[in-house]
């Protein structure tokens, strides 16, 4: 599958990226995947791939780049050793809506300047910190973001001021969100907020539930489910198959 290496010039400096896409003549939809709090390293680069595979130009860009040359996480340990967990925890606090929303346009003006990528409105999706990342996104840069797969996100629903779900009303994307069954970071009542939120927009979505642990979807994740995973690329092919134009 090829890869482009590139950087996008954003409002805090260079953001690394990397562009997969298909084999052969494009252009393809274009999409932004969005990491788990572990950031980019070989798995995202492989779930990427996998993506492209399905016919569209996927952007991974390193969301912690704000960090410099940080050292990757080992996802075996790293919420067991606490020198790291508190690492983990500081660089996601970095990412506040503001940035988020300021990488995202520079992003997105990216995919629609590359000759691979095609349409002016593009797919957003991501895991764990990554899927609230997409919905924030879709509230913030509506103008871009044609549909939105978010898995095992959580903090969609908070009690601050800056909660992905308070964005509904600025949303004219596609939505689709697939939770983790028995997970704090998105529960039943989380789900419920989220959709009279987005009921109330006038936003297509589905809500849907995966009986498996967060982290279901991301091969180096302790809770990787093979079933849960080949599910979760069949909703993400349906939803970008039906709201991205080809």
């Amino acid at each position: 599958m090829p890869k482009t290496i590139d950087s996008v010039a954003t409002p805090d400096g260079s953001c690394p990226v990397r562009l997969f896409t298909p084999d052969g003549q494009g252009p393809w939809p274009g999409v932004i995947m969005f990491p788990d709090a572990g950031g980019v390293r070989d798995t995202f680069d492989q779930m990427a791939a996998e993506l492209a595979g399905y016919g569209y130009a996927v952007l991974l860009p390193d969301v912690y780049y704000r960090s410099g040359d940080w050292a990757p996480f080992d996802m075996a340990t790293v919420f067991s050793d606490q020198k790291e967990r508190q690492r983990l925890y500081s660089m996601i606090g970095s990412l506040t809506p503001d940035k988020v929303g300021g990488d995202a346009r520079a992003l997105l003006e990216y995919l629609a300047g590359r000759p691979e990528v095609s349409g002016e409105r593009f797919g957003v999706c991501g895991y764990c910190m990554g899927g609230r990342m997409s919905l924030t996104v879709a509230g913030l840069v509506p103008e871009r973001v044609g549909a939105v797969a978010s898995f095992h996100g959580g903090g969609l629903v908070t009690d601050g001021d800056d909660s992905p779900h308070l964005l509904a009303d600025r949303m004219t994307a596609t939505v689709y969100v697939g939770g983790a069954e028995n997970d704090p970071s998105f529960t039943a009542d989380h789900a419920e907020q989220l959709d009279k939120a987005l009921t109330a927009a006038g936003v297509t979505h589905t809500i849907e539930w995966y009986s498996a642990g967060h982290g279901f979807a991301v091969p180096d994740n302790g809770p990787y489910d093979p079933a849960a995973a080949e599910r979760h690329w069949a909703a993400m092919a349906e939803v970008f198959g039906s709201a991205l134009p080809r």
